[in-house]
């Protein structure tokens, strides 16, 4: 297994991967708005995305986007996507990704990591736990969608 960095030349295989992952989250397939969603991403330099093949296929990716912590005064990293294909399932595939987002993080002096899963999705949560990531139990999160 190889994972790196994605760059606009890896746009089919990310937007491929991308596609699966919002079928996952009930959202129906759009091939083509992937694709231009990630290329969008990708050129504009909007979202940092790693990616992992296994013998030229590609199984698995995270999407990072940056924003920053005031408070802290720093730079932070929200996880927004992270997705492994059924095949890959627990093959190490998304310790991989969370490893590599790690040090990433730490590369560019981010102060944190935040991100969000479906409250149902326990195999992701115990992931996330494994790796030391933290429930929020103190902030509420709110969303106002347009």
């Amino acid at each position: 297994m190889e994972i790196y960095q994605a760059t606009i030349a890896d746009i089919n295989g990310v937007a491929t991967l991308f596609d699966q992952y919002r079928q996952f989250y009930q959202q129906p397939s759009d091939l083509e708005g992937a694709k231009s969603y990630i290329k969008e991403r990708l050129s504009k330099k909007e979202s940092i995305i790693f990616i992992v093949k296994n013998d030229g296929n590609y199984i698995g990716f995270t999407q990072l986007y940056p924003t920053f912590s005031s408070i802290s005064m720093a730079r932070a990293w929200i996880l927004n996507d992270l997705y492994v294909t059924k095949n890959a399932r627990k093959k190490g595939v998304g310790e991989l990704l969370l490893q590599k987002v790690k040090e990433f993080a730490s590369e560019t002096k981010a102060k944190s990591i935040s991100l969000s899963t479906a409250p149902d999705n326990d195999t992701a949560q115990r992931l996330y736990e494994k790796h030391g990531y933290i429930k929020d139990v103190q902030f509420y999160h709110y969303e106002l969608n347009l």
